[in-house]
């Protein structure tokens, strides 16, 4: 294998374009009413090293007497590069552009209209606040309803967070004073606050009366524009990271402009992704549990603002029944009401593939809206796309037009469009935009169930899953070797979607399996539960059961060529395979894996994950003691190296706040001191996730050039 043919191969296979954001309007005509997507694009492009964004526009023709069916889809217009865009939102009634843009260092807001541009003001130069925040986790630009002003959230500006009591400059003394941030991927953020631009005066306002222990964040306006509505985390005695993590004590707060905050949801809960019903009666927003899975099965509550009343509209599912909807695992788009606001339309994980979901506030009643009975179980046959979408992510719905990305391991993300329902009706689905090519991949989805000695005693009767995806010819008489691939987490999931190192994988000749684990999203809350105080035991051998569970089942893969790749928690289940099963695999590679849960407590962003994936109840005064940091060691795979018989790999970043790099450090040592086969790559300028463009094709191309090596 050369270096420039895979270093091609992925440019070719990461570079297929994926809709991350989407936008309606609509116009009535005497005879038709024209529907206008405007879709926000992201594609990797190798050369530059970076991400771009471009928007692309359809132009959708229907019958003015039969508004949900869509007559004529007009080809595309061309696609438009947004350079700097930081954010972007569309006032609903003027179709005014508000766009927050960077450049040369500076953070403008502009406000386009038809005619061009209408208003621009410099916000780093006004310096009133720090840098606006464009992160999903704290970020947000909304438009009041008079459309007059925007509201954002920024970081506290420095010179107003470094004043003394009498007023005066802080002294030099106070220069270096620690500043907490919020975690992994979040560093830049510490002291947030609600923004408020008056553009007719061009000023800007930092309002005040948030309380001084929340962090404000997810911000739009309340009815009437007097008052805004916010979620604020606390931070108090100190900050956690947030990063995928849905157990962060917070609350939904309404502050008027004139400085008066109250609490509008419960204590000791986290809450996220408020959104306003159209007629602004009603306020949903996710519920979950303080600690505990950084990640969970979440509640949809509704807040009926005119009696103050909460009421749940989605609970937590706690042990779904096959093939039934398993729960709410993600964030709600910023667009989810149905026209009526009788609806709320949401993606989420399902076992093994990704569906949207339509749930009536009247009956409560949730109803899959994808054309999943079309679904097969092998993807060979790909003459008719629609049936092999493994994953749909709802990224908007505005006018009762939902507007999906799908895809699967076979099919790179496709646009399509389609209206909600009505009553015992199903989705009529359009296709927008093809990908540029398709792949001859075969996949299928498996069901484990694991042994009785497996079983967890707690919570008995879990199953998992997993999905092969593998060429669809073979490339060696003996079988096909077998790459196994573990997500992090551990709470998260592999949907049958597209994945670029998949696929680059595939194309190189492996069969990919994709597992699923118990602990892992989509199953519901009880394997999530099952899984607290049972790392590396649990997790790794429901995926060894699932490795033997695949070989079983598929004669063509190769039992003697089996490798072992996975990133953070996915990293630490691969180090751990290749010490507790040293003679089934031929080599490894893991990114910023764990590997001394011990000596990872006092690094991490998240220590309270760290007490309690061992099976300890957090608390913020903790203190180790030789019980906690003896159960986490033996729970690690650093326990096992001595057995490791593979080569590893070991890729790590430099800016890691999640998991140290001095954690693969450690292993790294160890290895090398006893002579085995040990490559160490390392990232300075990366954190956790390794996603700097030059950063994952160095992972890539190294990861490869290692499996066949030694596979």
């Amino acid at each position: 294998m050369d270096s420039d043919q895979i270093t091609g191969l992925y440019g070719k296979v990461s570079g297929l374009a994926a809709p991350v954001s989407a936008h309606v309007s609509e116009e009535q005509l005497p005879e038709v009413r024209i529907y206008t997507v405007t879709a926000e694009w992201i594609q990797t492009d190798l050369v530059r090293n970076s991400r771009l964004r471009y928007a692309q526009q359809w132009t959708l023709i229907a019958d003015s007497n039969n508004q949900k069916s869509i007559r004529t889809v007009l080809p595309p217009g061309p696609c438009s590069p947004l350079s700097g865009e930081l954010l972007s939102e569309l006032s609903p009634i003027c179709g005014l552009r508000a766009v927050v843009r960077e450049t040369s260092s500076q953070q403008l807001l502009e406000i386009w209209d038809r005619h061009g541009l209408r208003k621009s003001l410099n916000l780093s130069a006004l310096n009133i606040h720090g840098r606006v925040y464009d992160d999903t986790q704290f970020g947000s630009l909304s438009w009041s309803e008079c459309e007059s002003k925007l509201l954002f959230v920024a970081e506290r500006s420095r010179s107003s967070s470094a004043e003394t009591r009498s007023g005066e400059s802080a002294s030099r003394k106070d220069r270096s004073v620690y500043c907490e941030d919020w975690g992994e991927a979040l560093t830049s953020k510490s002291v947030p606050v609600l923004c408020v631009v008056d553009l007719h005066h061009g000023e800007v306002h930092v309002l005040q009366g948030v309380p001084q222990d929340v962090s404000p964040g997810q911000a739009l306006w309340a009815p009437g524009s007097q008052a805004v509505f916010f979620v604020g985390w606390y931070h108090e005695p100190f900050r956690l990271g947030l990063k995928f993590c849905s157990n962060r004590r917070s609350a939904l707060f309404r502050l008027s402009l004139d400085g008066r905050c109250e609490c509008i949801s419960g204590d000791n809960l986290s809450v996220s992704c408020p959104r306003l019903s159209p007629d602004g009666s009603t306020l949903i927003y996710l519920q979950g549990r303080v600690f505990g899975p950084h990640n969970q099965c979440l509640s949809v509550q509704q807040l009926d603002l005119s009696s103050g009343k909460t009421s749940t509209m989605v609970d937590v599912v706690s042990r779904p029944q096959t093939g039934e909807f398993a729960g709410v695992y993600e964030a709600l788009p910023s667009r989810c009401w149905s026209a009526d606001g009788q609806k709320v339309v949401f993606s989420s994980a399902v076992r093994n593939w990704k569906d949207v979901f339509m749930v009536d506030r009247g009956t409560k009643k949730v109803s899959s809206l994808s054309d999943k009975h079309q679904r097969q179980v092998e993807a060979a046959d790909v003459s008719d796309l629609s049936k092999v979408y493994g994953s749909w992510k709802l990224l908007t719905v505005q006018r009762d037009l939902m507007v999906i990305c799908c895809s699967s391991p076979n099919l790179p993300p496709t646009l399509r469009v389609g209206f909600l329902p009505s009553a015992d009706e199903t989705v009529t689905w359009r296709t927008l935009q093809q990908p540029v090519t398709t792949f001859d991949y075969l996949w299928t989805v498996l069901d484990v169930t694991p042994t009785s000695d497996e079983d967890n005693q707690r919570y008995p009767g879990l199953d998992f899953g997993a999905i092969l995806v593998k060429p669809s010819r073979l490339f060696c008489e003996t079988g096909t070797p077998v790459v196994v691939f573990i997500h992090g987490g551990p709470h998260s999931q592999f949907p049958a979607e597209w994945n670029s190192t998949t696929a680059g994988l595939v194309e190189l000749g492996f069969a990919v399996l994709m597992v699923n684990y118990r602990g892992s999203t989509g199953f519901g809350q009880d394997s999530i539960l099952s899984l607290i105080g049972q790392i590396g035991s649990q997790d790794v051998k429901d995926v060894q059961r699932a490795v033997v569970a695949s070989l079983q089942t598929d004669k063509t893969l190769d039992p003697k060529r089996l490798a072992v790749i996975g990133g953070s928690h996915g990293g630490f289940l691969s180090c751990h395979l290749v010490g507790q099963y040293p003679d089934s695999y031929r080599a490894c590679a893991a990114r910023n894996p764990v590997i001394n849960a011990a000596t990872l407590l006092g690094t991490s962003d998240i220590v309270d994950w760290r007490y309690t994936s061992a099976g300890f109840q957090f608390s913020y005064d903790n203190i180790p003691n030789a019980e906690t940091l003896a159960a986490m060691l033996l729970k690690s795979p650093i326990t096992h190296a001595a057995q490791i018989k593979a080569p590893v790999l070991l890729m790590l970043g430099g800016k890691d706040r999640r998991v140290s790099p001095h954690q693969g450090l450690e292993l790294y040592k160890v290895l090398k001191s006893r002579g085995s086969p040990v490559r160490l790559l390392w990232f300075p300028e990366d954190g956790h996730s390794l996603s700097r463009v030059d950063t994952q094709v160095d992972c890539f191309l190294n990861t490869v050039l290692w499996l066949n090596q030694h596979l």
